[in-house]
């Protein structure tokens, strides 16, 4: 419920009676959420917009007549809404659902396999809907959408230097909005690798590697077996796999494991954050950043008792502050950072590659 006592009003938008219906009755579940109204395309939304003046609006990524993309940009271009998008689990769904988030969505949710399985969304819907409707979301607005970096020296320079610190990355809810602000105040001669954990289905985590790598300096990809830590480097686990590391001769490398699910996630943070701490103690730093859930605060009290560093991103710039909050509960993080200031805390906390490392690096 808003500060005022008003109920967060929401319009859904969806091509099909079926969704519109089970969404708005999921939503209608929580005595803090109104569904004023519902529209079948982007046409009728634009005009609902106008009449109603909801707080949120869901919308459908593909529709017809006017789709959900084309929607958006005359939503974001009007109308000071926030927008969560509903997308297919498809390659295509996930390449739109980049797309609007690139365009000024705050976030997304993933529409289940079928009517039957819509319960499995009601609470993480409703949880965004209500990080959607306080702001607390720092949005790109394609802030970023211009920028290509071009990769020389100054992002390969590192490469071939063995990363003798890390930094694990754990987010979930409002993480690709936050990741996207993230990442490109990192620079490419980090003394420390990325490895990154964004709770997200299949087909998404390697869309989302790309939508950020096109922006950064680093270099951002999906995580795959044996990939090598190093310097410079940002690794984002692919859906469906745990991310681990292990110590081999050259020095560690990434370790994929299909198992089961922890904390009801996979890839989890905490698997990740465990493993980092028991292969680099003191070297590796912990990043506990906006998402529903309690995934990640173990781990990252792991971390701590390993003699690393842990952070938190606070709850002003959160989209939830659900792993966060509980992680800072148990006494976990040394230190609880606004988005705005975590590039800076990171770099100031592992420092950039020397001159005469990146000469070494360089020469073989």
């Amino acid at each position: 419920m808003q500060s005022n006592g008003r109920k967060i009003r929401v319009l859904v938008v969806d091509d099909s009676a079926v969704m519109r219906k089970l969404i708005s009755n999921c939503l209608e579940r929580d005595n803090e959420i109104e569904v004023v109204a519902t529209a079948i395309d982007g046409d009728f939304a634009l005009s609902k917009i106008e009449q109603l003046k909801p707080d949120v609006v869901t919308l459908d990524v593909d529709m017809p007549r006017m789709d959900g993309i084309t929607a958006l940009g005359h939503i974001v271009a009007k109308h000071d809404i926030p927008v969560v998008m509903l997308s297919s689990l498809t390659a295509r769904g996930a390449a739109l659902t980049m797309r609007a988030l690139e365009k000024g969505a705050v976030d997304f949710i993933c529409k289940p396999a079928g009517p039957s399985r819509v319960g499995e969304m009601a609470e993480e819907l409703i949880s965004k809907i209500k990080g959607a409707s306080r702001g607390k979301i720092v949005a790109s607005n394609n802030r970023y959408s211009d920028r290509r970096v071009k990769r020389g020296k100054a992002a390969s320079s590192a490469l071939g230097t063995k990363a003798h610190k890390v930094v694990a990355i754990g987010a979930s809810s409002g993480g690709p909005h936050a990741l996207r602000y993230l990442l490109p105040r990192i620079p490419a001669d980090l003394n420390a690798c990325l490895l990154i954990v964004q709770h997200m289905p299949e087909s998404f985590t390697s869309m989302l590697a790309r939508w950020l790598d096109e922006i950064c300096e680093l270099e951002v990809k999906e995580a795959s077996e044996g990939d090598v830590i190093t310097p410079g480097k940002a690794l984002i686990a692919p859906a469906c796999a745990h991310m681990t590391v292990r110590r081999v001769r050259s020095g560690c490398e990434v370790a994929l494991e299909h198992g089961a699910v922890v904390n009801g996630h996979m890839p989890s943070v905490d698997v990740l954050f465990r493993s980092i701490a028991a292969e680099y103690g003191a070297q590796a730093t912990g990043v506990i950043m906006t998402g529903m859930g309690s995934d990640g605060a173990q781990g990252l009290g792991e971390i701590k008792k390993a003699g690393g560093r842990t952070f938190a991103q606070d709850k002003e710039s959160c989209s939830v502050f659900g792993m966060p909050r509980v992680a800072i509960e148990k006494g976990f993080v040394d230190e609880t950072v606004p988005l705005t200031e975590m590039a800076s805390r990171l770099i100031a906390a592992v420092g950039r590659v020397s001159p005469v490392e990146e000469s070494h690096a360089i020469s073989r």
